[in-house]
């Protein structure tokens, strides 16, 4: 009985409660201080890895200055052969498609009526030469007996007019004559041009009048052929130099898709006007085209060679951007860090581009892995690095023509500025 009231005491409750105190805030401390220490801690420095890029050397070579042009290719000549007189057609002498030379057979019409008509020329001009003839064997006469005064002078000059009248009347039959001729000659028609005939236009049975529509046959001449294309006048005088100059500027012919080359030729005549609705002139280009590769009114991407520069500095076409700064390329440092260097452009043939300015022979550019570059960025330069281009002029990737304006690479940001297209 007396555990009992010991245990209840109200000396008791007062000791149970300060350890429980004690032990709530020694807890409240120890979370105080781990919030604490997470908050106030910092976080290890932890430094930016290097930037895996791929690298190639500047080096010296030749690079092409080239135009590039849409061209069509223009025969030189197409002509359509048209009748040049009236009747029916009794023969046709080609084959559609086919090859024909100068002067060879086509065509013909019914030659019987031109016959008919030439024989009566020829009667009328027998007839009239025998008039003739008489009329100055009677101005013979005419001549002694005035000599003898037994004739009057009018009928002497009236003798005179005769003779005249028959002669040109003999001249009117001579040349009704020649025109008959010239009609058998027209029913009998030959090719003005050697080329290529295409479909067939008449048939025999076919009635056809002077210069009816649309016409006997077209002729296209294939070989050789020319190529037109325009070139802006920013450009033109370039050509003009050069052309002046005695050069004979090579041309090259591509296929619509610029991924096969057609033919080569040379450039031989500009027009003598602009366009002022487009700023350009017109260029013509002659190609043998023996494989007859080039096809009338084709549609051709032309490359025109205007110039080369000779040992200009050359770096790889991806190595070039361009954004705030300009033109620029990184190069890289003997610290494996890079640096932004302007640069002035030249030509491009696509997978090489030339440097006017900025840039020396044997200095080292990123070509890939510029995205997140920066002025003063650490590089590591991977394994797969692109090799240095050789000194002599590089080809052109394949499927894009030597001599080709490179596109240039979508502008990356320059250091400290947002990317442009």
């Amino acid at each position: 009985m007396s555990t009992t009231q010991d245990a209840l005491s109200p000396s008791a409750v007062p000791t149970r409660h300060r350890g429980r105190w004690i032990i709530g805030a020694v807890v409240a401390v120890l979370i105080i201080f781990v919030i604490w220490h997470i908050l106030a801690g910092k976080k290890p420095a932890r430094a930016a890895p290097p930037q895996v890029v791929k690298v190639a050397k500047a080096v010296l070579g030749d690079m092409p200055e080239t135009l590039s042009e849409l061209g069509t290719v223009t025969p030189l000549a197409t002509v359509t052969v048209l009748p040049q007189l009236s009747g029916y057609i009794t023969e046709v002498g080609y084959k559609e498609g086919q090859d024909v030379k100068k002067g060879q057979f086509l065509v013909q019409i019914d030659p019987r009526q031109f016959e008919i008509d030439l024989q009566q020329a020829q009667a009328a001009l027998l007839k009239d030469q025998a008039a003739l003839d008489q009329a100055r064997s009677d101005l013979a006469r005419f001549h002694q007996l005035q000599a003898q005064k037994a004739v009057a002078e009018q009928t002497v000059t009236d003798q005179e007019s005769t003779v005249k009248q028959d002669e040109a009347q003999v001249k009117s039959d001579q040349a009704n004559i020649d025109q008959f001729k010239l009609d058998l000659i027209y029913c009998h028609i030959t090719a003005p041009v050697a080329g290529r005939v295409g479909l067939r236009l008449v048939d025999p049975g076919n009635f056809v009048t002077a210069s009816s529509s649309p016409g006997l046959v077209v002729i296209t001449t294939m070989k050789p052929t020319t190529v037109e294309f325009t070139v802006a006048q920013n450009d033109l005088a370039r050509v003009i130099d050069r052309v002046n100059s005695g050069a004979q500027l090579p041309v090259t012919a591509y296929t619509s898709d610029n991924n096969q080359e057609i033919a080569t030729g040379t450039l031989y005549a500009l027009s003598n006007q602009m366009a002022t609705s487009t700023g350009t002139v017109t260029l013509r280009a002659a190609f043998e085209n023996d494989n007859e590769a080039l096809f009338p009114n084709e549609f051709v991407n032309i490359k025109i060679l205007v110039d080369t520069l000779a040992q200009v500095v050359l770096v790889p076409t991806p190595a070039v951007l361009s954004g705030a700064p300009g033109d620029y390329v990184y190069l890289v440092n003997a610290n494996d860090t890079v640096s932004v260097r302007k640069v002035a452009l030249g030509a491009s043939d696509g997978q090489n581009t030339a440097i006017l300015s900025g840039l020396t022979a044997g200095d080292t550019v990123v070509v890939d892995g510029t995205d997140r570059l920066s002025d003063g960025a650490q590089i590591s330069v991977s394994t797969g690095a692109r090799p240095a281009t050789g000194t002599q002029q590089v080809p052109a990737t394949p499927g894009s023509p030597p001599g080709s304006k490179a596109r240039k690479k979508p502008r990356a940001a320059a250091p400290g500025a947002s990317a442009t297209s």
